[in-house]
């Protein structure tokens, strides 16, 4: 039987893991991080996903407070949880983007998608996304309704990631989605409760069910997107599903209650 200090060990395992590829914090390990690592840690995706989003929140505080107007404090917090995460679900946007849009077959796609280089879909998807993003956050304006929407909005589009890795296979038998494997189911719940947990506590339950339900169908359509053009999912689309998440929960807390 695992004693409780076992188990508290382990935890704190799993939430270094996750910091440790959901951002860009120097944490240091005893031994590398594999894929198995990262999904075994899946549980904690939304504990990461709130901390990048607690680091965002005092950005746009400052600004508010200096008399910057709501768009320029929204852009510079965007810099910040871009620059923690090194852009790392922009980038799988971008490149999600241009795979699905600019190849003509499937291995072309997927080769896309491996591209390094950004092409025309990719720049317009990423330049939507920040724009939404940055729009919403600069309609709420106070920080007062910034500050949990923010947080929610990491935390729950984290939060659904082990989901989709679960119920859509991977595309190649390579890269990072094939080397994970599907989290366990134990955690993929957990994260969901996390999630769910945090979207009540940072917009109110109506608002929480608007954002489940539009983050339900930005999923779905991404997941139908990607089955049926490259055959399951990536690391990249994962990345996508993120950002999608995100823009759903932060349109989401603009909605009348």
């Amino acid at each position: 039987m695992t004693s409780p200090a076992a188990h508290l060990g382990s935890l704190a395992a799993d939430l270094a893991i996750a910091l440790s590829f959901y951002t860009r914090l120097p944490l240091r390990h005893d031994k590398p991080i594999g894929g198995s690592d990262v999904a075994r840690a899946s549980w904690a995706a939304p504990v990461a996903g709130a901390l990048i989003g607690c680091c965002g929140a005092p950005v746009y505080w400052v600004a508010h407070a200096a008399g910057l107007p709501p768009l320029i404090g929204a852009a510079l917090t965007l810099a910040t949880t871009a620059m923690l995460t090194g852009c790392l679900h922009e980038d799988g946007l971008a490149d999600t983007a241009d795979g699905l849009g600019g190849g003509a077959s499937r291995e072309r796609k997927l080769e896309i998608m491996r591209d390094s280089r950004i092409g025309t879909y990719g720049v317009c998807a990423l330049t939507l996304s920040l724009i939404v993003r940055a729009g919403a956050l600069a309609a709420l304006a106070e920080p007062m309704l910034v500050a949990p929407a923010l947080i929610a909005a990491h935390a729950a589009a984290r939060a659904a990631l082990p989901a989709f890795m679960r119920a859509v296979p991977p595309a190649r038998r390579d890269g990072l989605a094939a080397q994970a494997g599907a989290p366990p189911l134990i955690g993929a719940l957990a994260a969901a409760v996390i999630g769910a947990a945090g979207l009540v506590l940072g917009l109110g339950p109506a608002r929480a069910i608007v954002a489940l339900l539009l983050a339900c169908a930005a999923m779905g359509l991404v997941a139908w997107l990607c089955v049926k053009q490259i055959g399951g999912q990536t690391g990249d689309v994962l990345g996508a599903v993120e950002q999608a998440n995100e823009i759903a929960v932060l349109i989401a807390a603009l909605a009348r209650a």
